[in-house]
């Protein structure tokens, strides 16, 4: 399964397609918060999640996550990447970090790599 948190509906719709022409499972949110209320599942999954929201942004999202034990991997991706903003991500132990317009393969190669190196 495969997570997007993304405060834009044309970022979560190019990107739903993309992985569901993968053969992945997919389901997206809107907000962090949403994502947190829902009831996501942490193995055989990974998060995408962009870093600049309103509200709840990625990297407080991660951290929320973390704090409640949850292992789920974590992709981020941005607009306005920064060496600041790449370090947070890295701080926070991001299993991918992507600067938007984001390369699809790219992306597809690091969901595939970060989920066969999940312990089963």
């Amino acid at each position: 399964m495969i997570y997007l948190v993304d405060d834009e509906e044309s970022v979560l719709k190019a990107m739903k397609r993309l992985i569901l022409s993968m053969g992945m499972d997919v389901k997206t949110f809107a907000s962090g918060q949403e994502f947190l209320d829902s009831d996501f599942r942490d193995q055989k999954a990974c998060l995408i999640a962009d870093i600049k929201m309103p509200v709840m942004d990625g990297i407080k999202l991660r951290k929320k996550l973390v704090a409640k034990g949850s292992r789920l991997p974590v992709i981020f991706i941005t607009a306005f990447d920064t060496d600041k903003i790449r370090g947070e991500a890295k701080g926070v132990g991001a299993s991918g970090y992507f600067q938007k317009p984001v390369d699809d393969q790219a992306l597809l190669d690091s969901i595939q790599w970060v989920l066969s190196n999940r312990p089963s």
